[in-house]
């Protein structure tokens, strides 16, 4: 994987809670961007979407029982932000990195920081998520949709970005680097509604 080398890993309990900390080599790459939600294009090789591509579809069969989002969750906040009724049950899940977005991907050589969310998740949930981060920038998401297509064109993928939509509505009111994304969000949701075939 491109991340940095993983140290060490503490694991502990206290009040019903659990802990873990994860000590990683210090890294000099740099992210694509300061923020998740980026402010202008990133100028990417074509190298660095095939390496992306690659990494994601090996990210997907690493076995593992965690979770990065649960079903119960999706059950209640799916009709709750997208405020339509749909059919929440995953059909594919699959492993993800989790918080794939522009901060934590760096170029011109493709690295992946902030590996403490990973786990189970619908199936395409990176590529939707990255994408819907970057709304903002039509030209930049319509470059996820080709080249991430073989995770995004399918009805797992939109699926997918429905999931990831409802998690980035339910946080804007909380972030300011989310506020501008809530109409763009809305309507792709809107337009993936009226395609969705689950």
């Amino acid at each position: 994987m491109p991340r940095p080398y993983l140290r060490t890993v503490h694991d502990w309990h206290e009040h019903h809670w659990n802990y873990r900390a994860e000590l990683y080599d210090l890294s000099t790459h740099q992210p694509v961007a300061e923020s998740p939600v980026p402010e202008t294009v990133p100028e990417l090789p074509s190298p660095w979407w095939h390496t992306l591509r690659t990494t994601l579809d090996r990210i997907a069969v690493v076995p593992t029982q965690r979770h990065t989002v649960p079903q119960r969750y999706l059950d209640w906040a799916m009709p709750t932000y997208l405020g339509a009724p749909i059919n929440t049950t995953v059909s594919s899940w699959a492993t993800a990195h989790g918080d794939l977005h522009w901060a934590n991907l760096c170029a011109p050589q493709l690295y992946l920081f902030d590996w403490e969310g990973w786990g189970l998740a619908p199936t395409g949930y990176d590529a939707a998520m990255l994408h819907s981060y970057s709304l903002l920038l039509p030209s930049l998401a319509a470059r996820i949709r080709h080249e991430l297509a073989h995770l995004l064109n399918t009805s797992t993928g939109r699926f997918a970005e429905l999931v990831t939509i409802t998690e980035l509505l339910h946080a804007a009111p909380h972030r300011d680097d989310l506020r501008a994304l809530t109409q763009p969000l809305r309507q792709r949701a809107d337009l993936l509604l009226r395609r969705f075939q689950p």
